[in-house]
Protein backbone atom coordinates (compact mmCIF):
# COMPACT_ATOMS: atom_id res chain seq x y z
CA UNK A 1 0.00 0.00 0.00
CA UNK A 2 1.33 3.10 -1.09
CA UNK A 3 2.10 6.08 1.99
CA UNK A 4 -0.76 8.50 2.70
CA UNK A 5 0.60 12.58 3.33
CA UNK A 6 -1.58 14.41 5.19
CA UNK A 7 -1.44 18.38 3.70
CA UNK A 8 1.00 19.60 6.38
CA UNK A 9 3.35 16.97 5.47
CA UNK A 10 3.48 17.80 1.99
CA UNK A 11 3.78 21.59 2.76
CA UNK A 12 6.42 20.60 4.95
CA UNK A 13 8.52 18.42 2.97
CA UNK A 14 11.89 19.34 1.55
CA UNK A 15 13.16 18.79 -1.67
CA UNK A 16 16.47 18.62 -3.61
CA UNK A 17 16.56 21.42 -6.34
CA UNK A 18 18.70 21.86 -8.96
CA UNK A 19 20.63 25.25 -8.29
CA UNK A 20 20.41 26.96 -11.58
CA UNK A 21 21.45 30.42 -12.13
CA UNK A 22 21.62 33.23 -14.90
CA UNK A 23 19.95 31.98 -18.18
CA UNK A 24 19.14 28.38 -16.94
CA UNK A 25 17.04 29.83 -13.81
CA UNK A 26 15.75 31.63 -16.47
CA UNK A 27 14.29 29.69 -18.34
CA UNK A 28 13.50 26.38 -16.24
CA UNK A 29 13.61 27.73 -12.22
CA UNK A 30 15.05 25.47 -9.77
CA UNK A 31 13.29 22.34 -10.27
CA UNK A 32 13.22 19.35 -8.29
CA UNK A 33 16.42 17.20 -8.92
CA UNK A 34 14.80 13.99 -9.69
CA UNK A 35 12.65 12.69 -12.11
CA UNK A 36 12.34 12.80 -16.03
CA UNK A 37 12.81 15.67 -18.53
CA UNK A 38 12.11 14.91 -22.43
CA UNK A 39 14.06 16.74 -24.72
CA UNK A 40 13.02 16.84 -28.45
CA UNK A 41 13.10 18.51 -31.88
CA UNK A 42 14.23 18.09 -34.97
CA UNK A 43 17.75 17.67 -36.54
CA UNK A 44 20.19 20.30 -36.78
CA UNK A 45 18.42 22.69 -34.51
CA UNK A 46 20.48 22.65 -31.84
CA UNK A 47 19.45 19.61 -29.57
CA UNK A 48 22.76 18.04 -29.19
CA UNK A 49 24.27 20.73 -28.15
CA UNK A 50 21.55 21.65 -25.70
CA UNK A 51 22.28 18.28 -23.98
CA UNK A 52 25.66 19.00 -23.63
CA UNK A 53 25.53 22.43 -22.30
CA UNK A 54 22.83 20.71 -19.92
CA UNK A 55 25.47 18.25 -18.83
CA UNK A 56 27.92 21.38 -17.70
CA UNK A 57 25.12 22.93 -15.74
CA UNK A 58 24.08 19.99 -14.33
CA UNK A 59 27.72 19.01 -13.07
CA UNK A 60 27.49 22.23 -10.87
CA UNK A 61 24.79 19.99 -8.92
CA UNK A 62 26.63 16.54 -8.87
CA UNK A 63 27.91 13.42 -11.64
CA UNK A 64 26.63 13.24 -14.79
CA UNK A 65 26.82 10.67 -17.16
CA UNK A 66 25.96 11.10 -21.08
CA UNK A 67 24.84 7.47 -22.60
CA UNK A 68 25.94 8.81 -26.14
CA UNK A 69 23.60 5.58 -27.61
CA UNK A 70 23.54 7.60 -31.34
CA UNK A 71 27.42 8.44 -31.50
CA UNK A 72 29.04 6.62 -29.40
CA UNK A 73 32.89 7.59 -28.69
CA UNK A 74 32.93 9.24 -32.78
CA UNK A 75 34.81 12.20 -34.12
CA UNK A 76 31.31 13.98 -34.17
CA UNK A 77 31.31 13.81 -29.86
CA UNK A 78 34.87 15.00 -29.73
CA UNK A 79 34.16 17.53 -32.27
CA UNK A 80 31.35 18.70 -29.72
CA UNK A 81 33.17 18.04 -26.35
CA UNK A 82 36.05 20.43 -28.18
CA UNK A 83 33.89 23.00 -29.51
CA UNK A 84 31.77 23.83 -25.80
CA UNK A 85 35.59 23.54 -24.42
CA UNK A 86 34.62 20.63 -21.99
CA UNK A 87 38.10 19.44 -20.73
CA UNK A 88 37.54 21.49 -17.87
CA UNK A 89 34.93 18.76 -16.80
CA UNK A 90 36.53 15.72 -16.78
CA UNK A 91 35.88 14.09 -13.68
CA UNK A 92 32.83 15.41 -13.41
CA UNK A 93 30.95 14.32 -16.57
CA UNK A 94 31.32 10.65 -18.15
CA UNK A 95 30.60 9.60 -21.60
CA UNK A 96 29.12 6.30 -21.89
CA UNK A 97 29.88 4.69 -25.61
CA UNK A 98 26.55 3.40 -26.06
CA UNK A 99 25.55 0.89 -23.49
CA UNK A 100 22.56 -1.37 -23.48
CA UNK A 101 19.75 -0.05 -21.04
CA UNK A 102 19.81 -3.51 -18.97
CA UNK A 103 23.63 -2.11 -18.02
CA UNK A 104 23.00 1.19 -17.96
CA UNK A 105 21.07 0.19 -15.22
CA UNK A 106 23.42 -1.89 -13.48
CA UNK A 107 25.45 1.24 -13.54
CA UNK A 108 23.09 3.35 -11.80
CA UNK A 109 22.39 0.74 -9.03
CA UNK A 110 26.10 1.15 -7.96
CA UNK A 111 27.47 2.67 -4.76
CA UNK A 112 27.78 6.52 -5.89
CA UNK A 113 26.55 6.07 -9.41
CA UNK A 114 26.26 9.57 -10.98
CA UNK A 115 23.00 11.75 -10.04
CA UNK A 116 22.18 12.70 -13.95
CA UNK A 117 21.80 10.86 -16.98
CA UNK A 118 21.42 12.24 -20.17
CA UNK A 119 20.01 9.32 -22.70
CA UNK A 120 20.66 10.06 -26.35
CA UNK A 121 18.05 9.17 -27.29
CA UNK A 122 15.49 7.47 -26.66
CA UNK A 123 14.58 5.70 -29.73
CA UNK A 124 18.25 4.17 -29.45
CA UNK A 125 16.97 1.97 -26.10
CA UNK A 126 14.31 0.24 -28.23
CA UNK A 127 12.50 0.33 -24.92
CA UNK A 128 8.33 0.26 -25.29
CA UNK A 129 6.22 2.26 -22.62
CA UNK A 130 6.28 -0.22 -20.22
CA UNK A 131 9.84 -0.72 -20.28
CA UNK A 132 10.45 2.93 -19.70
CA UNK A 133 8.32 2.58 -16.49
CA UNK A 134 9.97 -0.02 -14.72
CA UNK A 135 13.15 2.05 -15.57
CA UNK A 136 11.74 5.45 -14.01
CA UNK A 137 10.25 4.06 -11.61
CA UNK A 138 13.61 1.80 -9.98
CA UNK A 139 15.79 5.15 -10.65
CA UNK A 140 13.17 8.29 -10.08
CA UNK A 141 13.44 8.90 -6.60
CA UNK A 142 17.14 9.39 -6.69
CA UNK A 143 18.39 10.43 -10.15
CA UNK A 144 17.23 12.65 -12.68
CA UNK A 145 17.35 10.81 -16.07
CA UNK A 146 16.63 13.37 -19.32
CA UNK A 147 15.75 11.16 -22.34
CA UNK A 148 16.44 13.21 -25.69
CA UNK A 149 14.32 11.94 -28.80
CA UNK A 150 14.07 12.53 -32.72
CA UNK A 151 10.61 14.56 -33.68
CA UNK A 152 8.20 14.09 -36.47
CA UNK A 153 7.18 17.32 -36.99
CA UNK A 154 6.01 19.15 -33.59
CA UNK A 155 5.73 15.45 -32.28
CA UNK A 156 8.21 12.87 -30.79
CA UNK A 157 8.82 10.08 -33.07
CA UNK A 158 6.90 7.05 -32.25
CA UNK A 159 4.03 5.75 -30.42
CA UNK A 160 6.49 5.48 -27.35
CA UNK A 161 8.43 8.09 -26.99
CA UNK A 162 5.02 10.24 -27.20
CA UNK A 163 3.70 8.35 -24.76
CA UNK A 164 7.16 9.26 -22.42
CA UNK A 165 6.91 12.85 -23.54
CA UNK A 166 3.22 12.97 -21.66
CA UNK A 167 4.83 11.18 -18.71
CA UNK A 168 7.70 13.44 -17.85
CA UNK A 169 8.25 16.17 -15.57
CA UNK A 170 10.03 18.45 -17.65
CA UNK A 171 9.09 18.96 -21.75
CA UNK A 172 11.81 20.74 -23.69
CA UNK A 173 11.37 21.30 -27.08
CA UNK A 174 14.11 22.47 -29.08
CA UNK A 175 13.67 24.37 -32.51
CA UNK A 176 15.73 27.04 -33.78
CA UNK A 177 18.70 27.28 -31.60
CA UNK A 178 16.38 27.79 -28.70
CA UNK A 179 15.52 25.10 -25.56
CA UNK A 180 11.91 25.85 -24.87
CA UNK A 181 10.20 24.35 -21.26
CA UNK A 182 6.44 23.25 -21.81
CA UNK A 183 6.63 21.28 -19.00
CA UNK A 184 6.10 22.27 -15.22
CA UNK A 185 9.22 24.12 -14.23
CA UNK A 186 9.39 27.36 -16.43
CA UNK A 187 11.57 30.32 -15.24
CA UNK A 188 10.83 33.73 -16.25
CA UNK A 189 11.89 33.54 -19.94
CA UNK A 190 10.58 30.10 -20.21
CA UNK A 191 13.50 29.29 -22.66
CA UNK A 192 17.28 28.89 -23.37
CA UNK A 193 19.00 30.32 -26.34
CA UNK A 194 21.49 27.43 -27.28
CA UNK A 195 23.19 29.48 -29.37
CA UNK A 196 22.03 33.58 -29.17
CA UNK A 197 22.91 34.71 -32.69
CA UNK A 198 21.61 31.73 -34.09
CA UNK A 199 18.59 32.30 -32.52
CA UNK A 200 18.25 35.42 -33.35
CA UNK A 201 18.25 35.33 -37.02
CA UNK A 202 15.71 32.02 -36.90
CA UNK A 203 13.42 33.66 -34.67
CA UNK A 204 13.28 37.79 -35.77
CA UNK A 205 13.88 38.85 -32.14
CA UNK A 206 16.35 41.32 -30.48
CA UNK A 207 17.98 39.36 -28.05
CA UNK A 208 17.79 40.71 -24.51
CA UNK A 209 19.82 42.70 -22.10
CA UNK A 210 21.64 40.69 -20.22
CA UNK A 211 23.65 41.49 -16.76
CA UNK A 212 27.67 40.61 -17.08
CA UNK A 213 26.93 37.98 -15.19
CA UNK A 214 24.38 36.43 -17.69
CA UNK A 215 26.88 36.96 -20.40
CA UNK A 216 29.68 35.70 -19.09
CA UNK A 217 28.01 32.81 -18.23
CA UNK A 218 26.84 32.51 -21.56
CA UNK A 219 30.15 32.86 -22.87
CA UNK A 220 31.29 29.90 -21.01
CA UNK A 221 29.05 27.12 -22.46
CA UNK A 222 29.79 28.15 -26.27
Amino acid sequence: MARAYSINEILNKKYKLLDFRGAWFDAFGKPEARGVWFVYGNSSNGKGSFLYQLSMELSRNGRVAINEMEEGSAKTVQDTLSRHRMEDYAGKILIIDNEPMEELAKRLRRHKSPEFIIINSFQYTQLNYRQYIEFKEEFRSNKLIVFSSHADGKQPAGRAAKSVMYDADMKIWVEGYRAISKGRYIGEKGYFDVWPEKALRYWGERVPERSEEHTSELQSLR
